[in-house]
């Protein structure tokens, strides 16, 4: 009975079919990066575009309020009128100044805004919103209790420096919320710039060629002659299948 012994491909074969391989691979590879370079640069760009028109808009709200700082808004005379008003050496005062400047940007907002808590503490003895009496009184410490309250309707008054404090904490509140949309505005321009280089570099090296060189890519098949060593045996075969 006769058996037939398969053959293993010849080395010049499998080199080939390696090389197609490594070629579909090479290719498929370059698409994506491509593809990848497309999404990154346009997130990019949509990021930097989107974070403009939001630092537009935070400053053209800002203007239409028509916030000018007044002449007291600056530190030095601040920690005269605080100490004035007795308040507490722990209360933190503003060092930033923003007398007769018009209040058009994130920065200038926040300083406003900083300048209004300390009008507030003034107004309110150093007392924040939880420490004011609900009611007021004919001394003007105010009280807790609606039956030592001053009446009005036959109702009990409400003490006026929890509006003062309400008012200030609403209006402070908004113009610190500017502060941080236009930081966020910012950010998104520093995250969009970086994407669009990162896009940029992904497709450098994809429409380069930087994955048809062996030192960054895929490596590929090399081929040697035979050499004899010691003994008469050959080292390596013409076409031989070696990195």
């Amino acid at each position: 009975m006769n058996t037939h012994t398969p053959q293993a491909p010849a080395p010049s074969a499998r080199i080939e079919g390696t090389k197609v391989t490594d070629e579909k691979v090479r290719k498929w590879l370059e698409i994506g990066g491509v593809i990848a370079a497309v999404v990154l640069i346009a997130v990019g760009g949509g990021s930097i575009i989107l974070s403009m028109k939001g630092l537009e808009v935070v400053k053209h709200e800002l203007q239409q309020q028509k916030i000018v700082g007044a002449s007291d808004m600056t530190p030095k005379a601040t920690a005269v009128e605080a100490k004035a008003a007795g308040l507490s050496k722990s209360v933190t005062l503003p060092t930033c100044s923003v007398a007769g400047k018009t209040v058009d940007n994130g920065a200038t907002a926040r300083c406003f805004a900083s300048y209004m808590r300390i009008h507030a503490l003034e107004s309110t003895g150093g007392l924040v919103y939880s420490q004011i009496p609900d009611y007021a009184t004919a001394n003007g410490e105010g009280t807790n209790e609606a039956t030592k309250a001053l009446m009005a309707h036959e109702q009990p008054v409400e003490n006026p420096a929890r509006t003062t404090w309400v008012t200030e904490t609403a209006l402070s509140t908004a113009l610190n919320a500017s502060y941080m949309a236009e930081q966020l505005g910012l950010f998104g321009i520093v995250v969009g710039v970086a994407l669009l280089l990162a896009g940029t570099g992904f497709a450098v090296l994809a429409l380069g060629g930087a994955l048809r060189t062996p030192a960054t890519g895929l490596p590929g098949r090399r081929s040697f002659p035979w050499r004899p060593r010691a003994g008469g045996r050959a080292m390596v075969g013409d076409g031989a299948d070696s990195r």
